[in-house]
């Protein structure tokens, strides 16, 4: 598996692997998740998109930059036939990687409440929630770790 930063020609296949794998929420939501309505051209140009291949099929997304909170992980996404084998936790800790190279302590990222799923595996990798509020017409959860 290789992580590689996208680009351009990347951007229909990070299109359609996002919204294949979160999808499976709109029942839940009722509306796209937030991940389903980026801009993932401009996020690829402003060099915040990364992909997750293996034989040169894009098998992840991973969308993270830095902001005056810390380093943001916006999106962790994997596609459908690859999920539960471990490639989440791989982009999370790349992600972190990242952000530790760029001297930041912290990361953080939010979830859909309706997300339940990621409440268990966030906190299982070391994230603890420290907010929750409505952004954006979303009921989201928010969790942070700290780098060290």
């Amino acid at each position: 598996m290789d992580i590689r930063q996208a680009e351009a020609r990347d951007a229909g296949t990070v299109v359609a692997s996002v919204n294949a794998a979160f999808s499976i929420y709109l029942p839940r939501i009722g509306k796209p998740p937030g991940p389903m309505l980026l801009d993932f051209l401009a996020q690829i140009n402003d060099q915040h998109v990364w992909v997750a291949q293996l034989a040169g099929e894009i098998m992840g997304v991973l969308v993270h930059y830095a902001t005056p909170e810390g380093w943001y992980i916006d999106t962790v996404s994997v596609s459908p036939p690859s999920q539960g084998a471990g490639l989440g936790r791989h982009l999370l800790a790349f992600a972190e990687v990242q952000a530790r190279s760029k001297g930041f302590e912290l990361v953080y990222l939010c979830t859909n409440a309706k997300m339940t799923e990621n409440q268990v595996f966030y906190p299982r990798l070391g994230y603890e929630e420290y907010e929750r509020k409505v952004a954006e017409g979303y009921d989201r959860i928010y969790y942070r770790k700290f780098l060290a």
